[in-house]
């Protein structure tokens, strides 16, 4: 049995960068190094005052120590990092690149005054859940010991508990939209005849190159993962045996 510090070195790259942000975020604050004010999305002081780093930190800071923070933080280390290891497995561009597009469009919903929220981690969070429930739609997930449904549910699933428990609905609703804006124009679009507009930039490529981050090939799309040529709402990408 591997010790907790071998489980956290071999986290893949991205997820482990991000899930170690957002606990030290919330360790910071549990400490009284910074207030919550201070990095929240305000756009009138990123634009008036220049307080330009609103619009990375407030996606780190996913509450303060909880019962919910934990639940969110265990959300990254498995969904997360099954997504890495599996669809995007040495294609850590592009995971990095679902990440930022993630971000900007969550950005963008944000500036309109009805979707605003002063914190976006959450929202984040749930864009990765609702991608990896697309692209394992099958996969049996227990809930608490007491039932099972597929992947395919699970956003939905976690968005009525929320419902029961109280908790604001909008983060979780902008998540599960911006995940499937992003799985419809990589992977349904794609799969219906039209081109892939989103593309991994070049310059995500030469950052992970330039920093050596994760592992990526420079091998013809017909070689990587594939979508499955089915349709329906239980299908997800289709990968090579040898994959």
């Amino acid at each position: 049995m591997s010790t907790p510090a071998e489980w956290y070195h071999s986290l893949p790259p991205i997820t482990k960068a991000y899930g170690t942000a957002c606990f030290l975020f919330t360790a910071a604050l549990k400490l009284g190094l910074y207030d919550p004010r201070q990095i929240t999305l305000v756009y009138s002081l990123v634009f008036k005052r220049l307080q330009v780093w609103r619009l990375f930190t407030n996606f780190f800071f996913l509450g303060p120590f909880s019962l919910n923070f934990g639940i969110r933080l265990l959300m990254i280390a498995r969904y997360g990092v099954q997504l890495e290891r599996g669809p995007f497995d040495r294609r850590t561009a592009d995971f990095l690149w679902m990440m930022i597009f993630g971000g900007l469009t969550l950005s963008i919903f944000a500036a309109i005054p009805m979707l605003w929220s002063p914190f976006l981690g959450i929202s984040l969070v749930f864009m990765l859940v609702y991608v990896w429930s697309r692209e394992y739609p099958n996969s049996q997930i227990n809930i608490y010991g007491l039932f099972t449904l597929k992947g395919f549910y699970l956003p939905w699933m976690m968005l009525g508990l929320d419902v029961i428990f109280g908790s604001p609905l909008l983060p979780i609703l902008l998540g599960i939209v911006s995940g499937h804006i992003y799985y419809f124009l990589t992977v349904l679009h794609p799969l219906a005849g039209g081109k892939n507009i989103l593309k991994t930039p070049k310059w995500v490529h030469k950052i992970v190159a330039r920093w050596r981050i994760g592992a990526q090939v420079a091998a013809p799309a017909a070689a990587r993962a594939q979508p499955e040529r089915t349709t329906g709402p239980f299908t997800g990408r289709g990968r090579r045996l040898t994959d």
